[in-house]
C-alpha cells in the first residue's frame, strides 16, 4: 500500500546484533560469557550477533537485566529492523510488479477519482495494488486469469481484449458496492419492484438514479454507475458478491435513457433468471459467455421496456408520428425514447425523427 504523506521512513536500519556485539566489546564480555548470563543457548546469541535470528521479548528483558540496557530499546530496535527487512522486500515486490502496472489507464483511473497522482512508475504501482487489494501483480492474476477465488470471481478476464482496464472497471464497482447500505436479497420483492421500476422509466426524473438506487437497496440489490475507462467499452455488469448480494453495475456507455433503461432491466433478468455462480458482462466477449442466457436476459429486457405484443399492436396501426408515439407511450407506460429506438433499429423510422425524446444520461462519478 501507498505509505502516508508525513511518515518517516528510514533509508536503512540496523541489526540489533550490531549493537549487541558493540555492547559486549565495550564491556569486555564474551558471547559464551554473556549465554551464560542470560540463561540462552550460545547458538542463540551467536544467531543474533550474525543477524539470523530475532531478539524476543523474554531475551530483551534478560538482556536488560545483564547489560542495564532497558528491554524497549532492544525491542524498538528488533521492530525497525523488521519493517525496514519488510519494506525492502516490498520494493522488491513492486519493481517486479512495475511491468504490470504500466498496462494499466492510470492517468484515466487519476482523472476519474479512483487513484492517487503518482510520479513514479514504483508509486503508481504501490497505487494501483493497493486499489485492487492484492500484495503483486501474481496475486491479481490469481484473481482475475486463473479464478483461485471462484467464490468472487468466477470467469477468466485472460482471454479478453483488455483485461487490465476491464479488471479497474470491476473492482471499482466492488469498492463501490461496498459504500452502499442494502437489505438483504428478496427475489419476490426484487420482482414486485420492477413494475415501480418501469414507471420511474417511463417519466425519466432528474433524480432517477437515486430513486433507482433507493428501490433496488430496499429489495437487496446494489446497482453502482461506473464510467467506462478507454479501451473498455462495457455497457453493464451483473454478478453476486455474497449469496445474498447481487450487484448491477452500469457505465452509462451510450448516455441516452433508452440504452439504459434496457440495459438495466437486462441485467436485472439475470439476477432473477439465472445462478448466483455467473457473472455477465455486456459488450464483453469471453470464453464463458452463455449466449443462451444473453439472449433471455434481452428477452426480459424487451417484455420490460417495451413488449413485443405491445410492437405488435403499435406495427397494425402503422402510424409512427411523433403525437402518436407519445400516445403509445402513455398507454404501454414507457418512455417515447424507448419506442423510437426500437422503430429505429426496424429501420421502420429514420434516425432523424423522434431526436427529442432522448434523454442525455449524465450520472455523478
Amino acid at each position: 500500500m501507498a505509505t502516508k504523506k508525513n511518515e518517516y521512513l528510514p533509508q536503512i536500519a540496523f541489526h540489533p546484533g550490531d549493537t549487541l556485539a558493540e555492547k559486549l566489546k565495550e564491556i569486555d564480555m564474551s558471547q559464551k560469557e554473556f549465554a551464560i548470563r542470560t540463561s540462552k543457548p550460545e547458538k542463540t546469541i551467536i544467531a543474533i550477533l550474525n543477524h539470523e535470528s530475532s531478539i524476543t521479548p523474554e531475551m530483551a528483558v534478560q538482556f536488560e537485566h545483564v547489560l542495564q540496557i532497558p528491554a524497549h530499546f532492544w525491542l524498538n530496535m528488533q521492530l525497525n529492523y523488521n519493517e525496514f527487512v519488510a519494506r525492502q522486500k516490498r520494493l522488491e515486490l513492486l519493481n517486479e510488479s512495475a511491468a504490470w502496472a504500466a498496462k494499466f489507464p492510470f492517468a484515466a483511473m487519476v482523472k476519474a477519482g479512483w487513484l492517487n497522482a503518482k510520479s513514479t512508475l514504483i508509486e503508481k504501482t504501490a497505487e494501483l495494488l493497493s486499489f485492487f487489494g492484492f500484495s503483486d501483480a501474481r496475486a491479481w492474476e490469481k484473481y482475475y486469469f486463473e479464478q483461485q477465488l471462484k467464490v468472487s470471481f468466477r470467469i477468466s478476464l485472460a482471454h479478453t481484449k483488455e483485461h487490465f482496464a476491464l479488471s479497474a472497471w470491476l473492482r471499482k464497482g466492488e469498492l463501490q458496492a461496498a459504500g452502499l447500505t442494502t437489505k438483504n436479497y428478496d427475489e419476490k420483492l426484487f420482482r414486485q419492484s420492477l413494475i415501480k421500476i418501469k414507471s420511474l422509466m417511463a417519466k425519466h426524473p432528474d433524480d432517477f438514479f437515486i430513486q433507482l438506487q433507493e428501490i433496488c437497496s430496499a429489495c437487496g440489490v446494489g446497482i453502482v454507475f461506473t464510467p467506462c475507462l478507454p479501451k473498455a467499452p462495457i455497457s453493464g455488469a451483473t454478478r453476486w458478491l455474497s449469496r445474498n448480494k447481487p450487484l448491477i453495475q452500469l457505465s452509462g456507455r451510450y448516455k441516452r435513457n433508452d440504452i439504459f433503461w434496457f440495459t438495466f432491466f437486462h441485467e436485472a433478468g439475470h439476477i432473477l433468471l439465472h445462478g448466483k455462480k455467473d457473472i455477465f458482462m455486456e459488450d464483453v466477449d469471453y470464453t464463458e459467455k452463455d449466449l443462451a442466457k444473453e439472449k433471455e436476459a434481452d428477452d426480459f429486457a424487451i417484455k420490460w421496456t417495451f413488449s413485443v405484443e405491445q410492437q405488435e399492436k403499435l406495427l397494425l396501426k402503422n402510424s409512427f408520428t411523433e403525437a402518436e408515439i407519445m400516445e403509445y407511450a402513455n398507454e404501454f407506460n414507457t418512455h417515447p425514447a424507448i419506442i423510437i429506438g426500437r422503430l429505429q433499429h426496424l429501420k421502420l423510422i429514420p434516425y432523424s425523427v423522434g431526436t427529442k425524446f432522448f434523454i442525455p444520461v449524465h450520472l455523478q462519478k
